[in-house]
């Protein structure tokens, strides 16, 4: 398969300018200068910055030049610091993946369909020139409906960001919020320069144990890593839905690094197959796990990383319940960071 160069090790910044309350006092403070020169010296060797459009758009549909500038010192700062960068739009007027945004209508509204993709080659005109940047398009589609118009949105995109930046590395993900098993629906690639894109956080019942915005889980509910399949079904019926048992191995093993290999093998056949580079863009998992038990997940999915050359980029680096620089992952950090 081929490999996504310069994008093996990352860490995305979510939280600053995406899922946020898009104030002033969050965009200077939040993630500042040196926490690119940390994760620089920490190894990574790219960062995914989530970007809603509330950053780059007025109320009126004009750009806001204080967004782009805040991009471009993204873009500067990592060029300075050797690191690699992806510009993810999080949120796009119309469509966002957590329905609590109240965005609605994308798929089905030309108007936010064009401004999508007058978005993407504003983008491209200011920064389709970095060789140390990619473009990701939109995060998480959520639902499989629109599975076949979100390629026909896509392909204009590309060809909206072709006209300014022709070779820039262009990432796209499927529907069930990027889920693996959607790769084999999305188009045959534009050109060379596209990359399948994939999130996991699977066993979603470990990854979010406990977790308050996933509906009937409970809050006290915990959970060690190590566990027969057969636990795993009955967890996730319990905890999450029937609808969202999946079809584990042989119910009396042990979950190991051969649920990922599994997990993953449709996707990565179907890359191979069409000479695409395949990309984790979000994995991890919550703080409310032990940390021990979260070191035993990442060197599961680790070593199915590494065994297919998956680039990657853990979610996330500070807070959202994930922070890899919180206090929760003080015991177990250097680990993470040697796994990474």
């Amino acid at each position: 398969m081929r490999e996504f160069k310069g994008y093996k090790h990352g860490v995305n910044l979510g939280g600053w300018f995406s899922q946020c309350d898009h104030s002033e006092k969050r965009y200077d403070y939040f993630v500042r200068r040196d926490d690119f020169r940390r994760i620089a010296r920490w190894g990574f060797d790219h960062v995914r910055i989530p970007v809603d459009y509330e950053l780059i758009l007025n109320d009126d549909g004009s750009f806001n030049e204080s967004g782009f500038s805040r991009l471009q010192s993204c873009v500067d700062w990592c060029a300075e610091d050797g690191l690699n960068m992806i510009l993810d739009l999080h949120k796009t007027p119309g469509f966002s993946f957590d329905a609590g945004e109240n965005e609605d209508g994308f798929f089905v509204n030309g108007k936010y369909q064009q401004l999508f993709c007058d978005i993407w080659e504003e983008f491209a005109k200011r920064f389709g020139h970095y060789e140390h940047l990619s473009f990701e398009l939109l995060n998480e589609v959520s639902d499989p409906a629109f599975s076949d118009k979100w390629n026909e949105i896509s392909r204009k995109a590309v060809i909206a960001i072709r006209k300014r930046a022709p070779h820039i590395h262009i990432l796209i993900g499927g529907y069930y919020n990027n889920s693996v098993t959607a790769v084999k629906d999305l188009d045959v690639p534009y050109d060379r320069d596209i990359v399948y894109n994939f999130h996991c956080y699977s066993p979603l019942v470990f990854t979010h144990q406990g977790a308050y915005w996933i509906s009937g889980m409970d809050r006290s509910f915990r959970t060690s890593f190590l566990r027969p399949y057969s636990d795993y079904a009955r967890m996730t019926k319990e905890q999450i839905g029937p609808e969202f048992v999946e079809k584990y191995p042989d119910e009396d093993e042990v979950m190991s690094a051969d649920y990922f290999e599994k997990l993953f093998g449709e996707a990565l056949r179907i890359a191979e197959e069409r000479g695409v580079p395949l990309y984790c863009g979000e994995y991890g998992v919550i703080d409310l796990a032990d940390p021990e038990e979260t070191v035993k997940w990442y060197e599961c999915i680790h070593s199915v990383f590494e065994k297919y050359g998956i680039g990657r980029a853990l979610w996330s680096y500070k807070e959202m319940d994930f922070g890899l620089v919180d206090a929760h992952y003080d015991p177990v950090r250097d680990r993470l960071l040697e796994l990474k």
